[in-house]
Order: C-alpha cells, then structure tokens, then sequence
C-alpha cells in the first residue's frame, strides 16, 4: 500500500492513537542512552510490583532456565524486565524518527553473507526475525535493502493499527494481514523474488500450528513459514537486532536455517524453526520476549495450566 494512503489512516485515527504518534515523534529527539535507562526503570518498576510479566518471566525460567544455561533466577528475571522496558521506549527512536537517524545506531551487521547468499539465489527469502532483540529495528532495516514485505496481526485494540502500519511503512514496505487473502499475497511476494519479514514465535490459534520441543519442552508454533518456503522453494534465514549496552546502538545478526525447515512433514519443520529460534536467543537470553506465555498450550492439555494466574 503506498505510504499517502497509510499515513492518511494515521490522521483519520482516534485522537489518543495520533496523541501517541506526536508523543514518540517528541521523545525521539531524546539520546537513545536517555530512552534506555527510562525503560530500565520502568522494567525495574515492574519487578518490585511483582506484575503479570514478573510473575511470566519468572515461570519461564522456572521451565527452560537450565537448558538456557542461565541458574540466576533472579537476575535472569531482573535482566528480562530492564529489556522488556527498553524495548518499549526504544520505539520511539525506531518508530517516531526519521528512518535514515534510526538507521544510524545499527554498529555492525553480523552474518550478512548469509542473507546475501539468500538473495542472490532470486526466489524469495523469508527472514524468520524472532521477539528477540529490537525487531522493528529489523524490519527497518530490511526494508532499506529492497522490497520487503511484513507479515502483521491487527491489534487486539484494532484503532492501533493505523499507527502500526504508518510506523511500519515509512520506507514502503508491503504490509499483509495475517489471514487468508494474506497468505495468497505473501505467496505472491515471494515468487516476485521479494524479501518477507515474519514474527515467528507467536502461540498459533485454534487448531492451527504444530507442537515441537523448544529448550526441551514441547511449544507450539506457526506451520505458515514452512508451508511458504515449501511452496516457494524461497530460502530461509534468521535474523534479529542485539540491543547494546549504555545505549550503544544495535547488532544485527542473520544466521542461516536448517533445511528441513521447508518440510512438508510439519513436526519436523517446526523442530528446524524452534532450533534456529533458540540459536538465536542464546545470543542475547534476556532480550528475548520471555514476558510471553510461550508455552501455555500443551499436547492434549485444555486450556493453560502452565501458567495459572500468571
């Protein structure tokens, strides 16, 4: 959709969504330093209210902290936090500046090559870019390679997608709803020999996705990128933005997929995404969305009875 017809959605929002727009236009002027320590005290904050995303941090570490490596529960769920809040008031650099100033605090883009390699096969690629890290960052940044398309779910609240589709196509980047004329679209996109960007680690809805372990426990997730680069034959590759400390800016870093990520038998396929996942995560540990109730749905389990009030 051409970037005149989206910021024409912003401006036709509710007031309170144009008062955020103005409101992180406005902070973005701040040092990215300055936005960090603000988020690392609402992260802090967070811990010593013992809110919903301590109480989740702390049951995830509970589950996988030993095969993370990580034995500090506590400093564990004190680091998720403090990321967690950088990640909220990061965005007003990513998604309120101009695009080429928020391009300017990546540092250094690890494993290029492999990305490179994707691209230069000609059928598409699809940058799985977990929670992890500042991956609006990402998408920014692949979106000033070449055409990209981003594969998005409306909000809960559906009046914020006006600002997430202006924040998101500031560089004109394809954006597709994640429904069924969606899924025809991005089929289209990749065998254009597009880019697409997907989330990969959402919990899958209803009967969809398929359960594979993740850090040793069985986790469900998304078929959808493995059935498009079987259906495609694009090439998939991992990616994520490393948040440095002090406010130093962002690494990126793309690391290559098994192939039996594009398996046509969907246990096996969801097995290669969650292995790339966790190569990903262990990386950066903290910066991962552990704020999430990833493993709420288990095998022949109703309902979540991982979590209880959590």
């Amino acid at each position: 959709m051409p970037v005149s017809i989206v910021v024409s959605e912003l401006r036709a929002a509710p007031l309170k969504v144009r008062a955020a727009a103005a409101l992180m236009r406005l902070a973005s002027r701040l040092p990215l330093s300055w936005l960090h320590a603000l988020g690392a005290a609402v992260g802090r904050l967070a811990g010593l209210l013992r809110t919903r995303e301590w109480r989740v941090a702390r049951r995830n570490h509970e589950l996988v902290g030993s095969a993370l490596g990580v034995t500090d529960r506590d400093a564990f769920v004190r680091g998720v936090l403090v990321e967690t809040g950088k990640n909220l008031t990061e965005l007003a650099k990513v998604w309120g500046a101009d695009p080429q100033r928020a391009l300017a605090l990546i540092r250094d883009v690890h494993g290029r090559e492999h990305l490179d390699a994707a691209k230069a096969q000609g059928r598409g690629v699809i940058v799985a870019a977990p929670h992890l890290g500042c991956w609006e960052l990402l998408n920014l940044w692949l979106c000033a390679q070449g055409p990209l398309a981003i594969l998005y779910r409306v909000p809960q609240h559906a009046e914020w997608e006006a600002l997430l589709r202006d924040a998101r196509g500031k560089l004109g980047a394809t954006q597709v709803r994640a429904d069924a004329a969606g899924v025809r679209e991005l089929l289209r996109c990749l065998k254009q020999g597009m880019a697409l960007g997907i989330l990969p680690d959402q919990r899958a809805k209803g009967g969809e996705g398929e359960f594979a372990p993740f850090f040793g426990l069985p986790c469900k997730s998304m078929t959808l990128l493995s059935r498009l680069a079987e259906k495609t034959d694009a090439t998939v590759v991992f990616g994520f933005a490393e948040r440095l400390p002090r406010g130093g800016g962002f690494d990126l870093h793309f690391l290559p997929a098994e192939p039996d990520i594009a398996s046509a038998d969907r246990e096996r396929a969801v097995a290669a995404l969650h292995r790339g996942i966790e190569a990903c995560v262990r990386r950066a540990p903290t910066q991962y969305q552990w704020t999430y109730k990833r493993y709420s749905a288990q095998p022949g389990v109703e309902g979540d009875q991982v979590y209880g009030r959590g």
